[in-house]
C-alpha cells in the first residue's frame, strides 16, 4: 500500500470498530431495562477479547500460509512475519481493519441469547466463535488460495463472512439457549428508544468505513462502495417503514433502525461489484425479505432476541444472491457468464 491506501485502511478500520458500540446502543437500547447494562457489555467484551485472539492466533488462521483451502497455519503467531513499514504478512494495516470485522461478528450474535449468558459462558463462546468460526470462513472467502475464493464467490465486504455467520449462528444459539422467561406473555422491550436510533445512527456512519474501506485503497471502487452502501441503507429504511404501515398500521423509529441496517447488510457483498440502481433494488429486497423474516420468526414463536437471524441472516443471503444476480452492472465488469457467477455464488451461500 502507498501512504494514502494506508491512511484510508487504517480510518476506515477505525470507522469499523465504532459500529461495535452502535451495536452495544442499537440491541442494549431494544432489551428491558434491567438488561441493558449487560446486554451492553456482551459487545465491549467481544473488543477486548478478540482483540487480543486476534493478534495471537486468530490473524494467522484467517490470513497466514494456507493449509488446502481451508483454514491459514500459525506462522504469524504473535503477528510474526506481519510487518508495519510492508505488506509482508498482509501488513499490519490490513490486520488491524480486518480485527474489526472479527470484533464485531460476534458481538451481532450476542442479540439472538440477550438477557441469558452468564459472563463466564459469554467470554467462552467469543473466543470459540473467533478461532473454530470466523477465522476459517474468513480464509475460505478472502485468503488468495482459499478455497471459495478460488472457487469464484464473490463477498466484497463480508456478506457470507460476517452477517449470514452472525445470522445462522443466532439462529441456532436461539434454538439451543431457548425462550426467555415469560416470552410472549410480557413485554420484552425495548426499553429506550433513542438509544437504538443512536446505535443506528453509529452503525450506519461505520458501514462506510466496512465497506468502502475493503477496497484497501483510496480508489473508485471505495467511492462506489460509499455511495451504494448509503443508497441501500435509505432505500431499505423506507421499504421497511412502507411495509409496517401496511401489515402494523403504523411506522415506528426502531422499525426505521432495523430497516437502515438490513440495507447495510445486504449491500455489502455487493457494494465494491455493483452501481446506484442495482443497490436500490438490493436494498429494496432487503426491506421486504428482512421484514417478512423478522415476522415470521415472532410468529413460530423462536426467541431470537433481536432478530439477528432475520437480520443478518436473511440479508446477508440475499444480498449475496444480489451479487450474482448484479455484479457488473452499473459498476465493475463480470469476467464470467452471469449464470456461472449465480452459481458460484450459491456454493458460498450454501
Amino acid at each position: 500500500m502507498n501512504s494514502g491506501d494506508t491512511a484510508w485502511v487504517l480510518a476506515a478500520s477505525a470507522l469499523v470498530l465504532l459500529m461495535t458500540p452502535g451495536v452495544a446502543f442499537f440491541y442494549g437500547g431494544l432489551v428491558r431495562k434491567k438488561n441493558i447494562v449487560s446486554t451492553v457489555m456482551y459487545s465491549f467484551m467481544c473488543m477486548g477479547l478478540v482483540g487480543i485472539v486476534w493478534v495471537l492466533w486468530g490473524y494467522s488462521l484467517a490470513f497466514g500460509p494456507d493449509i488446502s483451502g481451508l483454514v491459514g497455519n500459525l506462522e504469524f503467531f504473535g503477528l510474526n512475519g506481519v510487518s508495519a513499514d510492508s505488506d509482508a504478512g498482509g501488513g499490519q494495516a490490513f490486520m488491524i481493519f480486518q480485527c474489526m470485522f472479527a470484533i464485531i461478528t460476534p458481538a451481532l450474535v450476542t442479540g439472538a441469547f440477550a438477557e441469558r449468558m452468564k459472563f463466564g459462558a459469554l467470554c467462552l463462546f467469543i473466543i470459540l466463535w473467533v478461532t473454530i468460526v470466523y477465522a476459517p470462513l474468513a480464509h475460505w472467502v478472502w485468503h488468495e488460495n482459499g478455497w471459495l475464493m478460488e472457487f469464484g464467490a464473490l463477498d466484497f465486504a463480508g456478506g457470507t463472512v460476517v452477517h449470514m455467520s452472525a445470522g445462522f449462528g443466532a439462529l441456532a444459539a436461539a434454538l439451543v439457549v431457548g425462550r426467555r422467561i415469560g416470552f410472549s406473555e410480557q413485554s420484552m422491550g425495548p426499553a429506550n428508544v433513542p438509544m437504538v436510533m443512536l446505535g443506528a445512527g453509529l452503525l450506519w456512519f461505520g458501514w462506510f468505513g466496512f465497506n468502502a474501506g475493503s477496497a484497501l485503497a483510496a480508489n473508485g471502487q471505495a467511492v462506489n462502495a460509499f455511495v451504494v452502501t448509503n443508497t441501500a441503507a435509505a432505500t431499505s429504511m423506507v421499504t421497511w417503514l412502507m411495509m409496517s404501515w401496511v401489515v402494523d398500521k403504523k411506522p415506528s423509529a426502531v422499525g426505521a433502525a432495523t430497516g437502515a441496517i438490513a440495507g447495510l447488510v445486504a449491500i455489502t457483498p455487493a457494494s465494491g461489484y455493483v452501481g446506484a440502481m442495482p443497490a436500490i433494488i438490493i436494498g429494496l429486497g432487503a426491506g421486504v425479505f428482512c421484514f417478512v423474516a423478522v415476522k415470521l420468526m415472532q410468529r413460530i414463536k423462536v426467541d431470537d432476541a433481536l432478530a439477528v437471524f432475520g437480520v443478518h441472516g436473511i440479508g446477508g443471503l440475499w444480498g449475496a444472491l444480489a451479487t450474482g444476480l448484479f455484479v457488473g452492472i452499473g459498476y465493475y465488469s463480470l469476467e464470467i457468464g452471469r449464470g456461472e457467477q449465480i452459481v458460484n455464488q450459491l456454493v458460498g451461500i450454501g
